[in-house]
């Protein structure tokens, strides 16, 4: 699932490379992140559908989250103030376990509570995208409750298209919750092979 910001009305998108001004972007790692990737994903558990989740992760959950990203070489990028205090991050793994989807990738965009309208959801994804062409994947995934319409927007302008929902595939808050799947081709692998 993903938590995206939702964009302040008429706020101006980064353009691919740029991004909100005083704000780094990092490679995050276990030791400086880990603990505020989690408080991030935990708020998103407890106060939106962006998860399908019901009950905050424990710290040591993280040791396994990212020994999965090392694992895969997949990258976790983290957009950072002038202090280092992580604002966000985005980072993408397997989406299905079976060997011909290699050039496949599901990705998350989470933005903290507190820095979201301010431009950092377009800036993460596209560093995002960047990463998956340069690790020449050929198709990114993002699954969106289909009540986020920020996130929505946010793939919309970033060149994702709507491919299909499962209806009622989540329940939680009492209700239940449609499951929508964008996607982007992008122009790599130049040269997919088998096997």
């Amino acid at each position: 699932m993903h938590f995206f910001e939702r964009p302040a009305e008429g706020a101006a998108q980064p353009a691919g490379g740029s991004g909100p001004a005083g704000v780094g972007f990092v490679d995050c790692t276990h030791a400086a992140h880990a603990a505020p990737i989690l408080e991030i994903l935990n708020d998103a558990i407890v106060s939106s559908t962006a998860l399908y989740d019901y009950h905050p992760r424990p710290p040591e959950s993280m040791d396994v989250w990212f020994a999965a990203k090392a694992a895969g070489r997949y990258p976790v990028i983290g957009a950072v103030d002038s202090e280092g205090r992580l604002l966000g991050f985005a980072s993408y793994g397997s989406f299905r376990a079976w060997p011909a989807y290699k050039y496949t990738v599901e990705h998350s965009v989470y933005v903290h509570r507190d820095h979201r309208a301010a431009g950092l959801g377009g800036a993460l994804l596209g560093r995002l995208i960047a990463a998956a062409r340069r690790q020449e994947y050929h198709v990114m995934v993002g699954g969106i409750d289909m009540e986020n319409a920020g996130s929505i927007a946010l793939h919309e302008r970033m060149g994702f298209t709507h491919v299909g929902t499962i209806r009622q595939a989540g329940f939680k808050f009492g209700r239940w919750l449609d499951l929508g799947f964008w996607q982007r081709v992008l122009e790599t692998p130049a040269q997919p092979v088998d096997g």
